[in-house]
């Protein structure tokens, strides 16, 4: 049936099509599909995904720090104590703690240069400490712990050394002022105490410091080098026993008993704990080349000459652009009479020499070996030993024609200049320069005959650079 005037009642009624709608979805469904293919092609990361490395707070960097130290990994500690401190630069007990670290790790540094950078390293961070909180107990502590072992004679001069002992000392004092009870404070003032030679007091305070908490590695440390400066070794071996009772992995305690049981010639005892130190840190994959050269002066003290040089040769192999190993390789070869192999050794600590030198020296196989240049060490306290061997060493070899004398008279006027108050450094100096001035002497038929045995230097001290500077406080 058909209604006229109506529109059928199922057909509905046509609206005109909206255009900005149009544009509106024709812009999300290009927006969508570049987003899909970026998505696609890695451009763009989803949303909601974890972030790829979560972030770590202080805390746990300050925890790892403090497992790697106790494991005996201390640059380890160093970094992640770093790390903390990025974080929370602001926290000055973080800070002292980090410098704290910092001095020990010196004790582990074979050159002066090393350990005077990671010492100024540590006042820095230190006197950042200080500006936050100056009032600090435990920070002023920590201040005097650097600067009395940045005092150290054989890395300053006189005067520098003498001016930042009494730093130290004002830093103790004012710790303990502020807070009575602190240990650390205590133990720092006493090995202050004992660089300023004060034994008496030192003790004093060392004992309180260990009356107040004999938990700490530091006050037996502390302890065991007071009585080790007053000649009592075996107190001081206990100490230092217990110490490694506390944190059995710092290798330093072990060189520091061991260097005792060199001193009184037991020289067995000595090299089992050299030997542990450096099984330390094989087990922690740290390539120190201390323990090495600890082994090696100990077998060049025992008449071990072989033994010494290999041990040296060990030690080189861990650090081939070190000047210093070099030098402890020369005095070797020069008192076991291998004067030629001191020579090149010596020249090498003293003046640098040439990535393929180095190798020469190092035996080392320039196909596998890494080929590495080497920078001339400075004359210093620790350094001397290396300096007077090469002169001795040279004047004895020179014969008319080549310049070893020429050399030799080079490197004993800085000696000269150097340590004109010094007997021993001055005697073989002037035998040096007594025997070159022979050898430029006039021919004459006796000179000729003389000439044709060399003249042999005579003994010289042992080297000591490997020895902590502790010691030498």
């Amino acid at each position: 049936m058909y209604l006229q005037g109506k529109d059928p009642i199922f057909r509905h009624k046509r609206k005109n099509a909206n255009p900005y709608r149009i544009l509106v979805l024709f812009v999300l469904i290009i927006f969508f599909f570049t987003v899909l293919n970026g998505i696609v092609k890695g451009e763009v990361q989803p949303l909601f995904l974890p972030t790829p490395t979560p972030t770590r707070s202080t805390d746990s960097y300050m925890v790892e720090g403090q497992t790697h130290f106790d494991a005996g990994n201390l640059d380890a500690a160093i970094a992640a104590f770093r790390r903390a401190t990025e974080l929370n630069p602001q926290d000055p007990d973080l800070l002292a703690e980090l410098a704290r670290i910092q001095v020990y790790s010196s004790a582990l540094l074979t050159t002066d240069a090393e350990k005077t950078q990671r010492l100024a390293e540590a006042l820095e961070v230190i006197d950042r400490a200080k500006e936050l909180a100056p009032d600090n107990s435990q920070v002023l502590a920590v201040r005097a712990f650097v600067l009395n072992w940045s005092s150290n004679p054989f890395l300053v001069d006189q005067e520098t050394s003498r001016d930042l002992m009494n730093r130290a000392e004002s830093e103790a004092v004012m710790a303990l002022q502020l807070d009575t009870t602190n240990t650390l404070a205590l133990a720092y003032y006493a090995e202050v105490l004992v660089s300023q030679m004060k034994w008496n007091q030192a003790f004093q305070y060392i004992q309180q410091a260990m009356e107040r908490d004999p938990t700490l590695m530091d006050v037996h440390r502390i302890m065991a080098f007071t009585y080790e400066t007053l000649g009592d070794y075996n107190m001081a071996i206990q100490s230092y026993q217990r110490a490694i009772e506390i944190m059995p992995n710092y290798t330093y305690l072990y060189i520091a008993i061991g260097r005792i049981f060199r001193h009184l010639q037991l020289y067995d005892q000595a090299l089992e704990y050299f030997a542990t130190a450096a099984n330390l840190n094989a087990q922690l994959g740290i390539k120190d080349p201390t323990p090495y050269l600890t082994i090696a002066n100990t077998y060049a003290q025992d008449g071990e000459f072989f033994a010494a040089a290999m041990n040296v040769q060990r030690a080189l192999s861990f650090t081939p652009s070190n000047p210093a190993v070099y030098g402890q390789l020369g005095v070797v070869y020069h008192r076991s009479r291998n004067y030629e192999g001191a020579i090149l050794a010596l020249e090498c600590a003293i003046d640098g020499c040439s990535a393929e030198q180095s190798c020469e020296i190092r035996r080392c196989n320039p196909d596998v070996d890494p080929m590495v240049s080497v920078e001339g060490l400075p004359l210093t306290g620790s350094t001397a030993v290396h300096y007077f061997t090469y002169g001795s060493v040279l004047a004895a070899l020179h014969r008319r024609g080549d310049d070893k004398c020429d050399r030799a008279l080079v490197v004993l006027a800085q000696l000269r200049e150097r340590y004109p108050d010094e007997p021993t450094i001055m005697g073989i100096v002037r035998a040096g320069e007594e025997i070159c001035s022979y050898a430029r002497a006039p021919i004459t038929e006796e000179t000729e005959i003389e000439e044709q045995e060399p003249i042999i230097p005579g003994p010289v001290v042992p080297d000591r650079q490997d020895e902590p500077e502790e010691e030498e406080y």
